[in-house]
């Protein structure tokens, strides 16, 4: 369920980009501090938008540098880091960790299990930094891969499952901000669920692996259904976000939940029925 939670580039200045892409790095280099070559290897950009949300609503003192990488040998880029890029790269570990044991489960990816074997290793510490919330998340996913094992089709329950997990990510301390970040990431959790849920029915459906979508696929409606859940489920995440005293790159949130959020949803629709007028074509030719 990674790849979600993106930036749309095309509607981006260039420095609300550079802004963006200098958490990204700051949390690749927390990976890497924290991890090593290990950890950098789970990171995605989905953990970025947690760290610049987090970033703009408790303005902690945030250390900027210029380093150079792998990825750009030749030329510096600028990092910003801080307590929430450290934070994100924890959660980011978390969740890759979780991703190798449901792709093991689901497809039974030697690579995948190998690689949880060593995130298990090295994430082992968070249980001891964030107990209370590791405790609640682990319960959290074993209900959602119990559901799915017993191929549960309840896909408001199922997306509701991941919705809560987000939201504990989401809600970094108990304080007066911490019931909008859950409604937050509640609903964001459950979009992202249903997003991967759209995007993989029809591999599910010839593998024969759990997806709640499959007994609507047939339907005439499911599109619209989809689409029509989907703006529901942000709907309600913009709404929370709204209420969250953040001015610091505003914007760039403003993106990505707008906006950035779409764009596989979008790439995906496009690609099916591009697909279905394609054999519908072939049908009455034949």
């Amino acid at each position: 369920m990674f790849g979600y939670i993106i930036v749309n580039k095309a509607e981006m200045k260039f420095k609300e980009f550079d802004i963006y892409h200098s958490y990204y790095c700051g949390i690749c280099r927390d990976l890497k501090k924290k991890y090593g070559v290990c950890g950098q290897l789970s990171l995605s950009y989905d953990m970025t938008f947690l760290a610049i949300l987090l970033t703009g609503l408790y303005e902690p003192q945030t250390c900027r540098e210029s380093c150079k990488c792998i990825v750009h040998p030749f030329e510096s880029h600028e990092t910003r880091r801080n307590v929430f890029t450290e934070y994100a790269a924890d959660m980011n570990m978390l969740f890759a960790y979780y991703k190798c044991q449901d792709d093991w489960e689901d497809e039974k990816k030697i690579l995948k299990l190998a690689y949880g074997r060593l995130l298990e290793g090295k994430a082992g510490r968070l249980k001891a930094i964030y107990a209370d919330k590791v405790r609640k998340i682990n319960l959290l996913m074993q209900d959602f891969s119990d559901a799915e094992r017993e191929k549960d089709t309840d896909i408001d329950a199922l997306a509701g499952l991941f919705g809560r997990v987000m939201a504990e990510i989401m809600a970094v301390r108990e304080d007066e901000w911490a019931e909008n970040l859950r409604r937050l990431g509640f609903f964001l959790g459950k979009f992202i669920y249903l997003c991967d849920a759209y995007e993989d029915v029809e591999e599910d459906i010839r593998k024969g692996t759990p997806n709640p979508l499959k007994p609507r696929y047939a339907s005439p409606d499911f599109e619209e259904e989809c689409r029509t859940i989907l703006t529901m489920m942000i709907s309600e995440c913009c709404k929370e976000f709204e209420k969250l005293p953040i001015l610091e790159n505003v914007e760039i949130l403003r993106n990505i939940l707008y906006s950035g959020v779409w764009g596989r949803y979008e790439a995906v629709r496009e690609k099916r029925k591009k697909e279905h007028a394609r054999v519908t074509s072939m049908g009455s030719e034949a």
